[in-house]
């Protein structure tokens, strides 16, 4: 009597083959999408902020008219159009050279408000962080009160009292940023003071506030710069509005936000005297914003791939 075995079902010959799709191989293609796009938004924000910048810091050795020139001859002629790459606005003079030296302006004002931001919000934050106590609440309870203000309304009220010059605006953005930088910095430094290290250099004797700034300020600092970098963008909107509001550096000063000002008057008849201003200045907030976002996930997956 002869026994016929039946041959195995598909189920089982799909059980029993090893999937081609591993869980390796899931976190590799991962990994790999995570790095094109970091590579991707690096040198898409490094071209954008080159283009805006590299212009601006060399202004003073282009072959352009000078900022205040003027040509009433010549008013509002349109882009391209009589050697102006820009166009003329309602006084003949060279847009294009009015916004690259208007830029200088508006970048020197951002970056040292972004850079005494940095200063005070990381020395806040750390000490808030480190010493706790009654460092901590006082630095936490300023941080909710700045922060339950109007920020354009108290920005206006310190520029009306003390006067639109740029070391006043220039503080007055630092003063307006710091909680960002100081937020930041205290939750990095709560982690590191209760790492090992921090305990073997008391267990040694150190100081404290040489355990803070020899060993924990280093490893907070770069986490922080990046948020002091994407900082800067909102520093040159802050600026660019104070001065579209009549509140930023006077003349003879030529800021983006002015020069948008005078020329929305024509925005109907002459586009190219608020469109090409503003394109700039999109320019270099998308490009530093995604320089911002670039070097913060590059630090992200370096700590993760450190631990």
């Amino acid at each position: 009597m002869t026994s016929t075995t039946s041959p195995p079902s598909t189920s089982d010959t799909s059980a029993a083959r090893p999937s081609a799709v591993s869980a390796k191989a899931l976190a590799a293609a991962s990994a790999t999408r995570q790095r094109k796009a970091i590579r991707l938004k690096l040198w898409l924000g490094s071209i954008c902020t080159l283009v805006v910048v590299l212009p601006i810091a060399f202004a003073s050795v282009l072959p352009i008219p000078g900022p205040d020139q003027q040509d009433l001859g010549q008013r509002r002629l349109p882009p391209l159009t009589g050697g102006h790459l820009f166009g003329t606005d309602q006084l003949g003079r060279d847009l294009l050279s009015r916004v690259l030296h208007g830029g200088q302006v508006s970048l020197t004002i951002g970056v040292l408000a972004v850079l005494v931001s940095g200063v005070i919000g990381v020395l806040a934050g750390s000490a808030a962080g480190y010493f706790g106590g009654w460092a901590d609440t006082a630095v936490s309870r300023l941080l909710e009160a700045q922060l339950s203000l109007p920020l354009l309304m108290m920005l206006l009220l310190v520029v009306a009292l003390f006067g639109p010059s740029v070391p006043v605006i220039t503080f007055v953005i630092a003063i307006a940023q710091w909680p960002e930088v100081a937020r930041l910095t205290r939750s990095l430094v709560l982690v590191e003071r209760e790492k090992p290290y921090v305990a073997a250099a008391r267990v040694l004797g150190l100081h404290r506030l040489t355990i803070l700034t020899r060993h924990v300020l280093p490893n907070v600092v770069r986490p922080a710069s990046l948020v002091v970098l994407l900082l800067l963008a909102q520093a040159v909107l802050l600026e660019s509005a104070l001065s579209y509001l009549g509140a930023g550096p006077q003349r003879p000063f030529a800021t983006w936000g002015r020069i948008i000002s005078d020329g929305q008057d024509y925005i109907t008849t002459s586009w190219w005297l608020i469109t090409l201003p503003g394109l700039v200045i999109v320019l270099l907030v998308v490009g530093v914003n995604l320089l911002g976002d670039a070097l913060r996930d590059r630090t992200r997956r370096t700590r993760k791939a450190d631990a």
